[in-house]
């Protein structure tokens, strides 16, 4: 069972290295262990694992300072690193993230949890793997296996983004539906199918960043702190860290960073302004703010559809692409479109 993933963890208690690792064997993964930084520093450099679950309070070295320097090195910066930490405060955390963590598991920790976000992240990054394999040896294939690569493509990238949105089940089904909408609007823009297509396959991970946001705050009822937004900020960003090495043959990675700009420049994560924002960016975020809309989410019941395109025809040209909300007014009020359950 040792291909179920090979996983590092690291604490300086051994009582608690021993129940984390007790646990990951049960469930079938090779596990080794490392009592403290410098031990784990060697241990993943000369071997690296598919994950690494790491304490934060260690002597000598902590945890944080361990992640640094495998971040810094060849051999371990793509490898996943989950703090498990006694540490909560919101400040922990997003040193965690920018130093480069994909998760936080916050101690004591309940073994179906822990075990979820395992799952997870080997997963998504195997998936992302598989993803940028796919697409660097298809592309070496002649023409006629195009087909097939874009179908290949599609499955592969459906399936990250079902990962994706197993950790959050207020926005299941939220890249899906945006994708079928953007892509509508963009047909009634009278774009190039072949650019429909890149669209939406970019719809689909849009929000694939949000792997990196801890599953509290995706589903939050009441209204995010400061330090809270400015971690789900960070999930353009995140997202086109994750697909800017995948070669495709449209502008999926950048239509992910800029998913959240805004005409007049008050979006992020970059502040463009205008045309800077790639034309697939400007109708992504239209999409996006309908559905989102249209939507239940933990801290607000769903809105409705003249609430959603009141919001577009209100910000038309100063935050919202004034063509793409043409179209997407046009598609509801005259076309008798519908997003797809």
């Amino acid at each position: 069972m040792a291909d179920k993933g090979n996983i590092l963890a690291v604490d300086d208690t051994p009582a608690s290295l021993k129940l984390l690792s007790d646990i990951l064997k049960a469930e079938g993964y090779e596990v080794r262990s490392a009592i403290n930084g410098e031990l784990a520093l060697h241990a993943a450099i000369g071997n690296p694992p598919e994950l690494i679950l790491l304490d934060i309070r260690m002597p000598e070295m902590d945890g944080f300072e361990v992640c640094r320097r495998l971040k810094a090195h060849p051999e371990t910066r793509t490898v996943p690193v989950i703090f498990v930490s006694a540490l909560s405060e919101t400040d922990d955390k997003v040193q965690g993230f920018e130093l480069g963590a994909v998760d936080f598991v916050t101690k004591p920790y309940q073994r179906e949890e822990l075990l979820a976000r395992v799952r997870t992240h080997l997963e998504i990054d195997r998936l992302r793997n598989h993803l940028a394999e796919l697409v660097e040896e298809r592309t070496r294939e002649l023409r006629e296996s195009e087909t097939k690569l874009r179908a290949s493509l599609l499955d592969s990238i459906t399936a990250i983004a079902a990962t994706i949105e197993m950790r959050d089940p207020y926005t299941a089904g939220h890249q899906r539906r945006v994708g079928h909408l953007a892509s509508a609007i963009a047909r009634e823009l009278q774009r190039p199918e072949d650019e429909v297509e890149g669209l939406y396959l970019a719809c689909a991970v849009h929000d694939i960043g949000k792997i990196r946001v801890p599953a509290e705050i995706l589903s939050k009822p009441g209204q995010l702190g400061d330090l809270e937004y400015s971690i789900i900020q960070e999930h353009p960003q995140t997202g086109y860290e994750i697909l800017k090495s995948i070669d495709f043959p449209w502008p999926i990675a950048r239509t992910v960073l800029q998913h959240h700009e805004r005409l007049n420049g008050t979006g992020y994560p970059q502040g463009l302004q205008g045309e800077e924002i790639l034309l697939e960016a400007r109708i992504l975020a239209v999409a996006d703010v309908v559905e989102a809309m249209l939507s239940h989410r933990p801290y607000r019941a769903a809105l409705g559809i003249e609430a959603a395109l009141e919001e577009i025809a209100r910000h038309r040209d100063t935050l919202y692409d004034a063509a793409a909300v043409d179209a997407c007014l046009k598609l509801f009020r005259e076309r008798g479109y519908r997003l797809p359950a």
